[in-house]
């Protein structure tokens, strides 16, 4: 069923192109007896080339897990109340550019700042091909601002740390022994009501593994909070841990597909790979050395042109 429905998105997608690509031509000859203007032909074209460019890039996207939904972790870096705001401007940007593809989204987990922002937050995307988009923010995003927060008005420079998994579906099977798996319980607080503070609804999972990547024993933990009861925290915990057991088996094999492409160049995932400079109104990507100046629209959620930048250079 799943197959089918790429199927059918790719022709989708392929329709509407021809429609455009149609609906120029027809403008084009319009235009040569005058009928419309210049300016109707460059917005036909631009729309022509916005939708063969949104399907150039899922072409670009052909391993299993890029089709699958992701789950994005928010970590504020040292610095207190400055990197805290920072990591909620990220996660406004990363809610807005969901909401730019039509994507759900579930917040997971949400620690507030001491006295504004945020420590940390989980969110889960559902939607064809969020993993394939946003695994290029992985890694630390640094702001550069006057900060509101300091009485002199000084430049401050602040860090966060982006996190992006596949969210697994049925579709994938990742294997979970019972016997490495512990819980605990406690009490949320945030949004369920007033039943979150009087239940011990929210879940701590513990599960400990011996690391693909490293070979070592090793320890996930996750907390969840999102649902009014425990169950469905339970269940959401362990389907967020078999997200990242995935994500540590795509490790084990980047790890090895880099040692037979040693010509190529590696991709650090938790090196910094953004830099946002708001006084000098400029967003550059490291990796790619694509920039803008349109700073604001980019921290709207309009970072297209930088997911596109990355996977130009960096899919296979």
């Amino acid at each position: 069923m799943r197959k089918v429905k790429e199927i059918k998105n790719w022709i989708v997608g392929y329709q509407e192109v021809k429609a455009a690509a149609d609906e120029l031509q027809l403008a084009y000859d319009f235009f040569r007896e005058e009928a419309v203007t210049e300016e109707e032909v460059d917005q036909a074209y631009q729309h022509a080339i916005e939708l063969l460019e949104t399907l150039e890039m899922k072409n670009m996207l052909s391993k299993e897990e890029d089709k699958l939904g992701a789950v994005i972790k928010i970590v504020a870096g040292a610095g207190g109340t400055e990197a805290q705001d920072w990591a909620e401007m990220l996660f406004r940007m990363y809610q807005r550019w969901a909401e730019r593809q039509g994507y759900k989204t579930e917040i997971t987990n949400y620690q507030d700042g001491d006295e504004a922002g945020l420590k940390t937050v989980t969110m889960q995307i559902e939607g064809e091909m969020a993993y394939g988009y946003l695994k290029s923010e992985n890694g630390v995003h640094r702001l550069v601002r006057v900060s509101p927060f300091n009485a002199q008005g000084k430049r401050m420079t602040s860090f966060t740390s982006v996190f992006v998994v596949p969210l697994v579906d049925d579709s994938i099977e990742i294997e979970i022994n019972p016997a490495n798996l512990s819980w605990d319980t406690f009490r949320s607080s945030g949004a369920g009501g007033q039943n979150v503070n009087k239940v011990e609804t929210g879940v701590r999972l513990h599960y400990k593994f011996k690391n693909p990547v490293t070979n070592e024993m090793d320890e996930i933990i996750i907390e969840n909070t999102e649902s009014r009861s425990q169950f469905g925290n339970k269940d959401n915990a362990l389907r967020m841990l078999k997200s990242q057991l995935y994500e540590l088996e795509l490790e084990k094999r980047r790890a090895e597909t880099a040692k037979v492409e040693a010509g190529k160049r590696k991709i650090e995932w938790g090196s910094q790979i953004r830099s946002y400079v708001f006084d000098d109104r400029r967003v550059k990507d490291h990796r790619t050395n694509y920039q803008t100046s349109n700073v604001n629209a980019v921290m709207d959620g309009d970072i297209d042109a930088f997911i596109k930048a990355y996977l130009m250079e960096f899919s296979d």
